[in-house]
């Protein structure tokens, strides 16, 4: 069974980790898509912190993961059928958008599963990238009132 699951995988954290690891106990294959940064960009105000290239590498290197492959549109259903998926692995947030319904509606004409997860409390890349800059501004802060 080809397991599949879409992100952007910046600031390659345990959270990341979990939900790859939950992966692999559902299936043979994990296949995993990594959003470019053009992708990111267009439903986040920001693009990544780590360049897609090397967010690919990191992920290549996790024993949990057998296949890595870039998306450069927001769609997923590509995907599935390349990879030809027997589950397609979500996150909490997944919401009724276009693109999310597409790649639903065509996972259930094929038989398809979609699994929805929780996403672990511990951490998410948008809360270490708040913690380096209220650091850094605490930093700065304490310099200044040094000075």
């Amino acid at each position: 069974m080809v397991v599949y699951t879409v992100g952007t995988f910046d600031l390659l954290h345990v959270g990341h980790l979990a939900l790859l690891e939950y992966c692999r106990t559902l299936g043979d294959v994990v296949a995993v898509g990594v959003a470019s940064d053009r992708v990111v960009n267009s439903y986040k105000p920001n693009v990544p912190v780590i360049p897609l290239d090397q967010r690919i590498e990191m992920l290549e290197a996790l024993s949990c993961v057998d296949i890595v492959r870039p998306y450069y549109e927001l769609e997923y259903v590509s995907g599935c059928q390349a990879l030809d998926v027997d589950i397609f692995v979500v996150g909490e947030d997944w919401g009724r958008k276009p693109h999310n319904v597409a790649v639903d509606s065509y996972l259930k004409s094929k038989g398809k599963q979609i699994i929805q997860v929780l996403y672990n409390p511990r951490t998410s890349s948008t809360r270490i990238k708040q913690n380096t800059i209220a650091q850094s501004h605490r930093k700065t802060y304490i310099e200044q009132s040094v000075a």
